[in-house]
């Protein structure tokens, strides 16, 4: 079997990667893609796989508008964090949806499903029912968070939250008075969380505050540089890809 990733996120990759060697030691990942124009190229440039393993939120959009541009000869599973909500329109279509962290057995079971079918489905409806399902649902995020400190339990009001970040050591979140502290999700996870009117993911370290921005420069001919208020010296770069909708997501 023959599949592509489309995913951003390294840990997700090697994650994957490890369990479709241990179903199927002969499973061949073709391509690793993690942007929305590296995947209309590629998918333009080679022959289809037997599946695809695709993410919904990657560096550079919503996977969902690669669909208009590169139609699909081979089925798709979704492995995302969004609710089970989306998980049941898939289900009911023949796709399928698995919801991070994936489990080895649910993996399993969906690549039998590919195995077993005959015509893949029509993916472009599928998305149209899809986004027609989010669309009618109603979106809660997170306010607060309850995080082990010493010998006792924080409660962090998300509004405290200035921005947070991804290292060697961990994720952290960093709040308005300059506390650091860990927290066990990832900034994919946080992502799906937070409110995303008010937090950015600006690249693959970092989920910024909108308020947290003191200045926005020009650091290339296609990348931006944020600076921010209360850590001045800290490298904030957003990548060409992401700059649309940085741009959009301030000019609001």
């Amino acid at each position: 079997m023959r599949v592509v990733i489309i995913e951003d996120e390294k840990p997700n990759i090697t994650r994957l990667k490890k369990m479709l060697i241990d179903i199927d030691p002969d499973i061949d990942v073709i391509a690793v893609l993690d942007t929305i124009t590296e995947s209309v190229a590629w998918f333009h440039a080679h022959p289809h796989p037997d599946v695809v393993l695709m993410d919904i939120r990657i560096s550079d959009g919503l996977s969902f508008d690669i669909f208009p541009k590169v139609k699909f000869s081979c089925p798709v599973i979704f492995v995302t964090a969004y609710d089970e909500y989306a998980v049941r329109a898939f289900k009911v279509n023949s796709l399928d949806y698995l919801l991070k962290p994936v489990e080895r057995d649910d993996l399993q079971q969906a690549l039998d499903k590919v195995k077993a079918v005959k015509q893949p489905p029509d993916t472009e409806e599928l998305m149209k029912h899809l986004l027609d399902l989010l669309s009618k649902k109603e979106v809660t995020y997170r306010t607060r968070f309850m995080i082990p400190f010493r010998d006792e339990y924080r409660t962090i009001p998300v509004a405290d939250i200035d921005f947070i970040y991804y290292s060697l050591a961990g994720t952290h979140l960093v709040l308005k008075d300059r506390t650091q502290l860990p927290i066990s999700l990832t900034l994919e996870e946080l992502e799906e969380q937070l409110d995303p009117q008010v937090f950015f993911r600006v690249n693959r370290q970092h989920i910024i505050h909108a308020d947290s921005i003191d200045k926005i420069q020009t650091y290339s001919t296609s990348k931006l540089r944020v600076v921010l208020k209360r850590d001045l010296d800290r490298e904030v770069l957003i990548s060409r890809e992401k700059v649309p909708l940085f741009k959009q997501w301030l000019d609001r």
